[in-house]
């Protein structure tokens, strides 16, 4: 009894996957890519309609079993990019979230917590298997289920540290961006001003301008440096930083008040944020109003009337 069981419950995620990818695929659904949308409006010498061509049959010559799976394919390989990806990106990831890790450092660390996480599954269904009849089939799914979350909490980590990092980025980069409009203000050239700043700056940011330092030391031009740094970093505000202070150098503009209007620019998005943060905040701090503090009221409340109620009976 318990092998069929095990065999439906098999079949039922079976067709449940199915169903949520037929689901995902429907139009109303999709999102729509950049390249769909201004297709219409791109398109020169089409002088027949796309409704009268032969929908089945790609140009590639693809059987209508290739192409009715293609969808299901295209969600796998989107799953298997967003979660393991290639190793420029995944390169981009470890210099975003400051870890001094290979890319094959980190693909051992996924192996390790795959591992960890299937060690830990057959020994759960070995103490399960003592109390209960766990099947064969059971087994096997419960520590390749969890060997697939192990790996993927690597991966959630990691998405964790840049998310923190970032937050930290974006704490700091105001006061740097102040000091640095004023120390070019003053007089200082660009190299002297990120000297100044990897000096009295501590942190992340602050070992950030460190390295920028080095490679301008070891030979590398000051503006690409700064890309180099921007692209560590991986952060929109950092970006649009380095995007002005580049354009201005090589366009002759003055850079004091670029480095001014970069700040106030900085700031400005810092307290959207905040403010941005604070209504989220504000919306989850009536989670334990409603269902904690005015109930508690109510029954305060409405239970001495019931009492007397009692008592006068």
């Amino acid at each position: 009894m318990n092998s069929f069981i095990s065999w439906a419950a098999l079949c039922g995620f079976g067709f449940g996957l199915g169903l949520w990818i037929i689901l995902v695929n429907l139009p109303g659904w999709r999102k729509m890519a950049f390249a769909e949308r201004i297709a219409p409006h791109v398109r020169v010498g089409v002088r027949s309609s796309r409704m009268l061509e032969d929908s089945w049959h790609s140009e590639s010559g693809h059987s209508a079993l290739a192409q009715l799976a293609s969808p299901m394919i295209s969600q796998i390989r989107k799953f298997a990019t967003s979660h393991n990806p290639s190793n420029d990106i995944l390169l981009k990831k470890l210099n975003a979230a400051g870890l001094e890790l290979s890319v094959i450092d980190y693909r051992a660390q996924e192996i390790i917590c795959a591992l960890v996480g299937i060690v830990v599954g057959s020994v759960f269904t070995a103490v399960a298997s003592l109390q209960y009849d766990l099947s064969l089939v059971s087994s096997v799914l419960i520590a390749i289920c969890c060997g697939m979350l192990g790996y993927a909490l690597r991966g959630w980590w990691l998405g964790e540290q840049i998310h923190r990092r970032s937050r930290k980025i974006l704490t700091q980069f105001p006061t740097v961006a102040e000091v640095l409009a004023l120390t070019v203000g003053a007089g200082e050239s660009t190299t002297g001003a990120i000297e100044r700043i990897s000096r009295i700056c501590h942190g992340v940011i602050g070992e950030e301008f460190v390295k920028t330092l080095n490679d301008i030391h070891a030979g590398t031009p000051m503006i690409q440096a700064m890309q180099n740094m921007s692209d560590r970093m991986q952060v929109g505000t950092i970006t649009r930083f380095v995007d002005a202070i580049v354009v201005a150098t090589e366009r002759g503009t003055p850079l004091a008040q670029v480095l001014r209007d970069q700040a106030q620019d900085v700031r400005d998005a810092s307290k959207r944020e905040l403010m941005e943060v604070a209504g989220k905040r504000e919306i989850l701090m009536l989670v334990p109003v409603v269902f904690g503090i005015l109930p508690l009221t109510i029954i305060f409340a409405v239970f001495p009337g019931l009492a007397l109620l009692e008592m006068s009976y």
